[in-house]
């Protein structure tokens, strides 16, 4: 297969982990006789400084002409300091998701046996987790009217939801459960707002479609406590856009780091594919940062084609270097760690 592949590096660590799953898509691809192009372009801070906006139409023209998106992260403490600042990193992203229609954000979080020890949940209580999380992306309090009143002193964030949007989330929610456990678990805030009322009533009347799956319903507040207690209680969550923001970064941890967890963003069209991790640039340049969960993303990637047996080969790979202690610092015994360019090559020569 020919792919042709956006490659976003970033800010931060992120042209790092992205050079590291380059790698290993490299050695899947002369495996398994495919031929990938790669096709790079700016966006978030790097994309400010070369152009003055985060997320170019250059780049855009890049994305809409790939067949998906692999992507680093974005973000910078100077923009992050400076609450005056008209162009941030993170407005390249919204603009990104939203041109690219990209509308159901889909995070696993699992568990990985040599790392149990790892998570700062007790063993007992995570054993077994295998839970996604498919998060609205596109609309909710991040893209609703925002603004200042009264000379400064008042400011405002709307939250507004399309029953549109959420039957379109809510239907791969309910085509990805009947792949699984047939279990999905709709989280809202419905005994308070508005916009949760309407996510209740429109996943129950799509229940009908879907009889084989056994749906709940829950606080957003609840799933947040669970999710430290019981985490293997759930499968498939979907929710709106800013409680699936802070609940899977919440869910991340379980396994132990969150340089471990991939992450995909889907629309009709194209798929972009990601570590769950942000720049972390205090760690740029060091050769510290965890590769796992971009090379991870390659792997949902290539599942994405329909190429399981390439994306089984990478987690087979990631597994063997866990067993092995082939780990950067965030994840080793002290004095034991491996660098960042290391793992990837020991993970691309597996391969």
């Amino acid at each position: 297969m020919k792919l042709n592949i956006a490659l976003l590096a970033g800010d931060g660590i992120g042209p790092e982990v992205i050079d590291q799953a380059v790698k290993v898509s490299d050695a899947i691809a002369e495996k398994f006789n495919h031929e990938i192009n790669w096709r790079p372009g700016l966006t978030g801070a790097a994309a400010i400084d070369a152009v003055g906006e985060p997320y170019p139409d250059e780049t855009h023209e890049i994305c809409i002409n790939s067949d998906a998106v692999l992507f680093g992260a974005i973000g910078h403490p100077r923009f992050d300091n400076d609450p005056s600042a008209k162009v941030r990193p993170e407005q390249g992203l919204l603009k990104m998701r939203k041109k690219l229609g990209l509308f159901a954000n889909v995070r696993p979080t699992f568990t990985f046996p040599s790392l149990l020890d790892k998570s700062p949940l007790k063993k007992e209580r995570i054993e077994g987790t295998d839970l996604v999380f498919l998060r609205e992306l596109t609309g909710g309090i991040y893209f609703g009217e925002k603004g200042r009143r009264e000379e400064g002193e008042t400011a405002f964030d709307n939250c507004v939801y399309t029953r549109v949007e959420v039957q379109r989330l809510a239907k791969k929610g309910f085509e990805l459960a009947m792949t699984r456990s047939k279990k999905l678990c709709c989280v809202d805030k419905a005994n308070v707002l508005e916009t949760s009322r309407l996510w209740r009533e429109t996943v129950q009347a799509m229940e009908k479609e879907y009889p084989e799956v056994e749906v709940t319903y829950e606080f957003v507040d609840a799933v947040a406590m669970r999710l430290v207690q019981w985490p293997n209680s759930y499968d498939v969550l979907i929710t709106e856009n800013l409680f699936g923001d802070i609940l899977t970064d919440e869910a991340s941890v379980i396994s132990g780091s969150m340089g471990l967890m991939p992450s995909a963003s889907l629309g009709a069209n194209i798929g972009l594919f990601e570590p769950i991790h942000g720049s972390y640039p205090q760690a740029t340049g060091l050769n510290i940062a965890n590769p796992m969960a971009t090379i991870l993303s390659a792997a949902m990637m290539f599942e994405n084609f329909g190429l399981k047996e390439e994306g089984q080969a990478i987690r087979d790979a990631v597994n063997k270097a866990l067993n092995k202690g082939i780990v950067t610092e965030d994840l080793s015994d002290e004095g034991k760690s491996f660098g960042t360019k290391e793992v990837g090559d020991w993970l691309a020569q597996n391969v």
